[in-house]
């Protein structure tokens, strides 16, 4: 009996590349654009490209024997409404929790050695040399002990700061979401690394970031939705916290939108896994996924309910 081959949708070339190694499957593009070649009839996987779930989420229900859809993204929550009945959803979980780490590091660096403030100085051309504070020694909450958090904490642990996880289920060195209300007053940043689910909505609100010290570091590095924006505001305005942001809720930001000019923000356009070799890296990850299932196994970055 011939070999089963495992139709692939890819949107690039990348995508060909990245499949080729792999026998039992056959790479087919597609133009994000335009309706399906006729070869999709036969597909079972579709990978979209990033960030797309709008256009190409309408395309997957005309595609009759899909059966996994594999993104480039460690982020589901775009595509859970989107996903046909029947149809499995993988993620690109571990292809972007170093790069998002590193700028989360960068941030929580660039607030405590006032870099935006000495670039404004060089800008006036005025030489503005005083003392600053420093990521060492600092007691940090990471919130979310999965690929990112894992991530972050090497990069604090190279800091000389010290990590406390806290994540929906307690275990073994990582508190639960109960406990927050006792952890958050002893840290001095606290760095939001969690999926975007009906739980973790609005899970930093008023009463969150009023448990937090003052002067202490906020860093969204998850989904806007996470962090609630008029709450989070209203701290930056007093000035009794500080935050950085490379997600917002809205997102991408009206022009008015009072986030553009509050003090004591930090603020990216959701660049934090946007790093040269990112597709490289997720298209390496959905290849063993996709491999995984071409050869009658689960992939490993299957999503169960909300992520």
């Amino acid at each position: 009996m011939a070999p089963v081959t495992t139709i692939v949708l890819v949107p690039n070339e990348q995508g060909v590349q990245a499949l080729a190694g792999n026998p039992d499957v056959r790479a087919v593009r597609y133009q994000p654009d335009e309706p399906f070649p006729a070869a999709a009839a036969e597909a079972e996987v579709l990978v979209p490209m990033f960030l797309s779930a709008g256009a190409v989420g309408a395309l997957a229900e005309s595609l009759p024997r899909l059966r996994l859809i594999q993104l480039l993204s460690a982020g589901a929550e775009a595509w859970l409404p989107r996903t046909p009945p029947g149809v499995r959803l993988s993620t690109a979980r571990g292809a972007h929790g170093g790069s998002t780490a590193e700028w989360a590091l960068a941030a929580i660096l660039a607030i405590y050695r006032e870099l935006p403030a000495f670039e404004r100085t060089r800008q006036e051309r005025r030489w503005d040399q005083r003392g600053t504070d420093t990521l060492q020694g600092k007691r940090v909450l990471v919130l979310g002990a999965g690929d990112l958090g894992r991530e972050m904490r090497r990069r604090l642990d190279a800091s000389d700061a010290s990590t406390t996880f806290v994540a929906r289920t307690a275990r073994d060195g990582v508190h639960g979401l109960a406990e927050l209300p006792r952890l958050l007053p002893d840290h001095d940043v606290v760095v939001v690394m969690v999926p975007l689910t009906a739980e973790t909505t609005g899970l930093v609100d008023a009463d969150f970031l009023a448990a937090m010290p003052d002067q202490a570091i906020l860093v969204n590095a998850a989904r806007g939705p996470v962090v609630d924006t008029a709450a989070l505001l209203a701290e930056l305005t007093t000035g009794r916290l500080r935050a950085a942001l490379d997600v917002t809720d809205p997102e991408p930001l009206p022009e008015d939108h009072p986030l553009w000019t509050v003090d004591g923000l930090l603020l990216t356009p959701h660049v934090g896994g946007s790093t040269q070799g990112g597709q490289d890296r997720a298209w390496a990850v959905a290849a063993r996924q996709i491999g995984l299932f071409a050869s009658g196994a689960d992939p490993e970055n299957l999503v169960h309910g909300e992520y």
